[in-house]
């Protein structure tokens, strides 16, 4: 007796997470303009990003904006040890602005003024809360690392994650292989 073939099991996927319908962006309406969000760091790919969201701002009359996350790193069981932390991770933003405010006047966007923003929490949270909150964030600029293990967690988990066909605003990822001068005729 000839067996009789079983359907074929079909994946079954779960819906995608639905929010209620989204607000139009405001960013071209009088009394706003389109903030290029960068999120600052130490790592070299950032100076990619900055490079890129700066240009664009520019050229479109828009606005840069600068995130800086603290990100936790251990629960603290003492008050003071938790505010001590805390007050390091803002007086290290605080660097990495004057820093990245620098690198802003060496390329040439001395009268670029960005926005500088630190939050507390854990990266990818922090940034759709952000989007979210700020109805003129235009572009998520981010920079993508030349190291063959991958081009890093916030590219990664924003642009090829979950999130990516539903993220609020479009993804900008600027390669982390070229050179400013590259990255500024592209921009």
């Amino acid at each position: 007796m000839p067996r009789k073939k079983k359907p074929a099991k079909t994946k079954s996927t779960a819906p995608a997470v639905q929010r209620g319908p989204r607000k139009k962006r405001p960013i071209y309406a009088e009394g706003h303009k389109r903030k290029f969000l960068v999120v600052v760091d130490e790592t070299p790919e950032c100076e990619s990003a900055l490079a890129f969201a700066a240009s664009r701002a520019q050229r479109t009359a828009g606005q840069l904006a600068l995130l800086y996350v603290i990100e936790p790193d251990v629960d603290f069981q003492w008050l003071a040890v938790e505010e001590v932390a805390r007050e390091e991770g803002h007086n290290k933003a605080k660097a990495v602005f004057r820093l990245f405010g620098r690198k802003l006047k060496a390329m040439g966007f001395e009268d670029l003024t960005p926005e500088e923003i630190v939050r507390e929490g854990m990266k990818p949270e922090e940034i759709t809360k952000l989007i979210e909150e700020d109805e003129d964030i235009g572009v998520l600029v981010l920079g993508a690392s030349k190291d063959p293990s991958g081009p890093g967690p916030l590219v990664t988990n924003l642009a090829g994650g979950r999130l990516a066909g539903t993220f609020p605003v479009p993804i900008t990822v600027v390669p982390g292989h070229l050179a400013i001068e590259e990255i500024l005729a592209l921009a």
